[in-house]
């Protein structure tokens, strides 16, 4: 049985905290549904800002989920805030950095989930539009709420050729962010994109890393090629 760390998310503050004010490390239930759906064992790996212990941690799983949230703080790729940044959390940035680095040194497979394809990217050397609107090309509403998850709301066309074969090329997703892959990483090849030219996933094969700007674990009860995403990640990359 494969066994799936998931990178856990904080809450730090309030009035976010919806426990009695304590801050805490959570993960969507969806996630853990979807994986355990397909056959694994999930494990939830907190944010420490002890860096020396991921040799450790990576050490006891197989494979790494990177999930959505916040924005990633703008200086882990050269740049200055813009104003229309959203809240970030740089201790979390730094470690999923340093746990993405340590993925690949163990040679283990690694799938990111909407900010999880921002954040390969930016870990690999790449940049980001800290906003939609700074991107020349992006043209469709990429931040779909308040509409639910459930409901996909823009097509995106997925290579043949690539990992993500099993889809259909004309494809039809959900869409939750508003930030968008700027310069690519040189270690990453895209291999979906949206009619306006956004790239919605990306992988690197040979280090077994793929990538997706949508939320599978939105839709993976009620649409099955999305729980065949979950399915490859387990049990194939």
């Amino acid at each position: 049985m494969t066994t799936i760390g998931i990178l856990g998310s904080q809450f730090l503050d309030t009035p976010e905290l919806p426990f009695h004010q304590f801050p805490l490390t959570y993960t969507r239930t969806a996630f853990i549904d979807a994986l355990q759906s397909v056959g694994a064992t999930v494990i939830l790996i907190p944010i420490d800002q002890e860096l020396a212990k991921l040799p450790e941690l990576i050490g006891l799983i197989d494979k790494v989920l990177l999930t959505g949230g916040e924005d990633i703080a703008p200086h882990f790729y050269g740049q200055d805030p813009h104003p229309l940044l959203s809240n970030t959390n740089a201790y979390r940035d730094q470690f999923e950095i340093a746990a993405v680095h340590e993925v690949i040194r163990q040679g283990k497979a690694l799938f990111g989930v909407c900010r999880g394809q921002q954040l390969l990217n930016v870990a690999l050397g790449g940049s980001l539009y800290q906003d939609l609107s700074l991107s020349e090309t992006a043209k469709l509403k990429h931040l779909q709420a308040p509409t639910k998850a459930e409901f996909t709301s823009h097509f995106i066309q997925i290579d043949p050729q690539s990992s993500l074969n099993f889809l259909p090329e004309r494809y039809h997703v959900n869409s939750y962010h508003h930030q968008v892959i700027d310069r690519l990483a040189k270690d990453l090849t895209p291999i979906a994109q949206a009619t306006d030219g956004v790239i919605e996933a990306v992988e690197n094969k040979a280090k077994r890393l793929l990538a997706v700007q949508w939320h599978p674990e939105g839709t993976w009860h009620k649409i099955a090629e999305e729980r065949r995403l979950f399915d490859y990640f387990v049990n194939q990359l």
